[in-house]
């Protein structure tokens, strides 16, 4: 079978990324950086072969993937399983609000405990990385020999390199994870493999204020 070639992408900037505020499967929207960061993938991807383009069906993922989409003139197809970890009671709180208010949580979250998972309905990364490698492996398998697009979250696409790379879901993390970065994947049966990472060229420029335009 020949090789699926995969662009996975981080959405743009929200306004909780830039306050430090745990998102989750919340549906926050993009702002103005990352409406801006969404066109510069667009035009960055607009020569490229892409047969489709899948994306977590949370807004800032769906916003920043019809950037693509209008470029290339294929539509975005909707996907849960590109949906950001649950966090369950952490989702809505600011890194700072965890700490004090749940310390144990706290630190089972930062040493990266595999079983842990966040109270209230949140997802272990055991269970986070079997999700994506299912929903992965089977949107891949759909295009063999072509190339698609994948638009998702920081902790989709921190599994993603996690697995291509053979790293356990708690090793330290020594890689970037910019939102609007363009990563390079490749996936045959025998699985996924880094092609390239945090492709952030397209962004070197500072964005307009809008509130000029």
């Amino acid at each position: 079978m020949e090789a699926t070639r995969i662009i996975a992408v981080r959405h743009g900037e929200t306004a909780w990324n830039v306050d430090a505020r745990i998102q989750g499967q919340l549906d926050i929207g993009l702002n103005d950086t990352g409406r801006w960061q969404a066109r510069r993938v667009g035009e960055a991807l607009a020569t490229e072969e892409i047969t489709a383009v899948y994306s977590s069906d949370l807004g800032r993922a769906h916003q920043t993937a019809q950037s693509i989409s209008e470029v290339k003139g294929i539509p975005v197809i909707a996907d849960e399983g590109l949906r950001e970890r649950s966090f369950g009671i952490f989702e809505g709180k600011t890194f700072d609000e965890i700490h004090e208010t749940w310390p144990d949580h706290a630190h089972n979250w930062r040493k990266r405990i595999p079983e842990w998972q966040p109270p209230d309905g949140g997802e272990s990364l055991l269970e986070l990385r079997a999700r994506v490698t299912r929903t992965m492996q089977e949107l891949a398998a759909r295009h063999p020999g072509e190339q698609i697009v994948i638009v998702a979250h920081g902790g989709v696409l921190d599994t993603l390199y996690r697995i291509a790379t053979g790293q356990e879901v708690n090793s330290p993390r020594t890689w970037e994870l910019p939102n609007g970065a363009i990563n390079r994947l490749l996936w045959t049966p025998e699985g996924f493999t880094l092609v390239g990472w945090s492709d952030t060229q397209h962004l070197a420029d500072e964005p307009a204020d809008e509130t000029s335009f």
